[in-house]
């Protein structure tokens, strides 16, 4: 119902009447790509229409960007359960016939966001504005993101910008192949000048802004730049820096977390999954999915990750052995008073403290977000071991969330050649005081602007470091620090490898990682540094030698391009 909804919504603000014009899509035999009539776009109806098309396009997608990027890397595992297209994805076994590798339907949403861009009549004006203004950054976005997931899945892909509108044109061998870098590098110019532009506001959609249905493009082009790489961090950190900055539409990190509610530790507050799961709090894109199959597409996410009737409870992914121990390595620092001497101290629990669950121990994250329990089933076709993911309890996928943003942050900020600021984002957080007093005045000169931050939007009320999310008062671990290095790169190599670590730890089970560690591994030009870490998924202490060697060649990481 949301697509529909949103054409209801959107329609009731067109200044028109007009019956839309754009037909159909027609795909080719060859599946490429999809044609569609010569049409001109140039009434108002005629947005609503195209950008309803674009998004039931990238409906098709929506999943495997999340299982694609999930399962091949180190935190998630399949269970058992899990079916044999899975586990071909998770194995680095996929061949061209497995359903969650179609490069066609990516470009499905290029050959329609092409279409929609040669097309629009960006003149057309109605009441003092531009009818498709705002639409043709919308569009511009979809483009670009959808080029990248193919390059990061595909290594290098056909590319053009000009929609097919003939069989004879839709043959791949009459484009040039670009791989990540150079679609990057293409699409940093082609969205530069779209910075400023406002996104169509169509209301609440199922209680949900539509402005989540849209990818921030400053966001999007702080990726770009990151994938970009050398010679682009700088400005990736700027990117990053102006949207979470943005006068008027600021983001600070909120202090949504999972804590210890005393000092036996036997007790927790949890406000970490609550501010996941809120579609309007920390999330800032998502594909709108269908919540029947009688209306369109809807997601299958909940039912990989979590014990569904569809299911029969039995969940086929799960958190990792190597998830566990990262986890279970971390601080949990509290911050109590001397009831003596009234000065504050801190405190951590013992190494063989007995916990009520294991996942306690350490980083609280993970415990917040898996959850199992032993329900008895009366029939043995059912599982009685019931998984809980809180990251899959919507019908939507969330493809950007805030945290996503500091995390990218922090690594363009540390690849810049500013490791301390780039730890202050993990370890407290980015206010006035905390740039002052953490932030040595030679990097606080040189960094300038990117770590310029208002004293009245950015506050110790309202931000907090990304660390302290699930280890308690990071800020306050004397232990969680840059040690002292011989050099400006040793540090910055010691800072990204608590950012990768944090990646895990805030984004495990969400989509991100495989990517991520495709792209770490693109800064240091060391492939063994994602090999080591796939390979060691299962069990941290004895490396998969034969997956280590396969991923140690960087051909293996994608899928094979049909």
């Amino acid at each position: 119902m949301k697509l529909k909804n949103l054409y209801i919504i959107a329609g009731a603000l067109c200044l028109t009447a007009t019956a839309p014009t754009m037909q159909s899509c027609v795909e080719t035999e060859s599946d490429l790509v999809a044609f569609v009539d010569d049409n001109r776009l140039n009434t108002p109806n005629d947005t609503v229409y195209s950008l309803i098309g674009i998004i039931n396009k990238m409906q098709v997608v929506a999943d495997r960007t999340v299982l694609l990027g999930e399962l091949r890397g180190d935190l998630t595992m399949l269970t058992a359960d899990a079916s044999l297209d899975l586990q071909h994805i998770a194995n680095f076994t996929a061949e061209a016939d497995n359903p969650y590798n179609n490069a066609r339907d990516y470009y499905a949403i290029i050959q329609n966001c092409n279409y929609f861009l040669a097309n629009a009549d960006t003149t057309l004006a109605k009441r003092g504005y531009k009818v498709f203004d705002k639409e043709f950054a919308v569009v511009k976005a979809y483009r670009a993101w959808t080029y990248l997931q193919l390059a990061i899945n595909y290594g290098s892909v056909p590319f053009f910008t000009e929609p097919i509108l003939a069989e004879k044109d839709a043959d791949p061998s009459k484009y040039p192949f670009y791989d990540v870098q150079q679609i990057a590098q293409y699409f940093i110019k082609d969205l530069a000048p779209y910075t400023d532009k406002d996104y169509p506001a169509y209301g609440s959609i199922n209680g949900i802004n539509s402005r989540k249905f849209y990818i921030p493009i400053r966001v999007l082009l702080g990726d770009l730049c990151l994938w970009a790489g050398e010679g682009y961090y700088a400005q990736a950190a700027q990117y990053y820096h102006d949207f979470l900055t943005l006068q008027g539409n600021t983001h600070p990190t909120g202090v949504s977390a999972i804590s210890w509610e005393n000092y036996d530790f036997d007790r927790v507050r949890d406000d970490y999954a609550s501010a996941i799961r809120d579609m309007n709090e920390e999330t800032l894109t998502i594909i709108p999915m269908e919540s029947d199959e009688y209306d369109g597409i809807i997601s299958r996410l909940t039912d990989v990750f979590n014990s569904t009737v569809d299911n029969n409870y039995f969940y086929q992914a799960t958190h990792s052995p190597a998830y566990d121990e990262l986890s279970a390595q971390q601080r949990y620092v509290l911050v109590y008073s001397d009831p003596v001497t009234l000065l504050p101290d801190t405190i951590t629990p013992d190494a063989d403290f007995v916990y009520e669950n294991e996942n306690l121990r350490g980083d609280l994250r993970l415990s917040s977000v898996y959850r199992l329990r032993n329900v008895p089933q009366a029939s043995t076709s059912m599982s009685s071991f019931q998984q809980t993911c809180q990251k899959y309890n919507s019908d939507n996928v969330t493809i950007y969330r805030l945290q996503y943003v500091y995390l990218r942050y922090a690594e363009a900020l540390n690849r810049a050649g500013y490791p301390q600021a780039a730890f202050a984002v993990l370890k407290h957080g980015l206010w006035k005081d905390n740039i002052e007093k953490y932030i040595s005045e030679e990097e606080r000169t040189a960094a300038g602007s990117l770590i310029s931050f208002s004293e009245y939007y950015f506050t110790r009320e309202n931000t907090l470091g990304i660390h302290s999310r699930g280890c308690g008062r990071a800020d306050a671990d004397t232990l969680y620090t840059i040690p002292e290095l011989s050099s400006l790169n040793d540090s910055i190599l010691f800072v990204e490898d608590k950012i990768c670590d944090e990646m895990a730890l805030e984004t495990a089970g969400e989509g991100q990682r495989f990517y991520d560690l495709i792209r770490l591994s693109m800064h240091r030009g060391d492939n063994t540094f994602l090999a080591n870490k796939v390979a060691c998924r299962k069990d941290p202490a004895n490396r998969d030698e034969s997956l280590f060697q396969l991923l140690s060649n960087s051909k293996n990481w994608y899928l094979p391009l049909e």
